[in-house]
């Protein structure tokens, strides 16, 4: 799923790295926009306002854009997005939650759909995969941190729900309203965060084989490549082996 650490070892072709960072920071200015203009325009008060900042910090997106995103919310400038969630299947069976932000849903609809029917997959209805899933707090810290004991210390002292440890870093775990509360208390522990979300997290894993997990990362690449989808999650497990096999390709 998005975030998980063994997706982030997939390599990328060089030279797209580029174009992926300007892609993602126009993608955290409008999340910042949509949430500042959901409550108030200050981080400190307005939760979701905070974690899109934490997010766009955590990339090293510069202060201006982040102020300047906020701002054109404040002036009610900018286009009024919708938050639109897609649910539907990739190869071998995967469930696959699509979440977007747009300022025209047909356009995204057909794109969406476009990229999934061309790549593997297909769109189911609404609400055909999330039951599989928990709406939860996601909180990453890279290596750096600490070691697992001290991380685990501070996460439980936090009041996290769940916390796993590898080489690629640590993935702490909270009820979802609670993930403001123990993700400033963790920042005061351990510092600022890798990356703060609102996740799915899936309840079964689905294990999928090096051809499948071929076609689903690259189905899941060109999904996140759409200007319009913020994020994709997925119930998918692919095992170190075969996401070495497809990193030395």
């Amino acid at each position: 799923m998005a975030g998980h650490s063994k997706f982030n070892n997939i390599k990328h072709r060089k030279g797209a790295q580029d174009k992926k960072r300007a892609a993602q920071f126009s993608k955290l200015s409008r999340e910042i926009t949509v949430a500042a203009k959901s409550g108030m325009p200050d981080p400190d008060f307005n939760p979701r306002l905070r974690l899109a900042v934490n997010s766009a910090k955590a990339v090293s997106m510069p202060k201006d854009n982040i102020q300047r995103a906020i701002e054109k919310a404040s002036a009610n400038e900018g286009d009024d997005y919708s938050e639109i969630r897609y649910e539907g299947f990739g190869p071998g069976g995967v469930s696959l939650i699509i979440e977007t932000l747009t300022d025209n849903n047909n356009r995204t609809f057909t794109n969406v759909r476009t990229i999934m029917s061309r790549n593997g997959g297909n769109l189911g209805e609404s609400g055909s995969v999330s039951h599989g899933f928990d709406r939860v707090g996601y909180i990453q810290y890279p290596v750096s941190a600490g070691d697992e004991e001290t991380v685990l210390e501070a996460a439980m002292e936090a009041g996290a729900e769940d916390i796993s440890s590898d080489e690629d870093g640590h993935e702490i775990w909270t009820a979802m309203e609670d993930l403001h509360e123990v993700s400033g208390a963790l920042e005061k522990a351990l510092g600022e965060a890798a990356s703060v979300k609102l996740a799915w997290r899936p309840t079964v894993q689905v294990e999928v084989d090096q051809e499948q997990a071929e076609t689903l990362l690259n189905l899941i690449d060109l999904l996140e490549d759409d200007d319009d989808v913020q994020t994709v999650w997925g119930n998918y497990d692919v095992s170190d082996e075969i996401m070495e096999k497809l990193n030395a390709g």
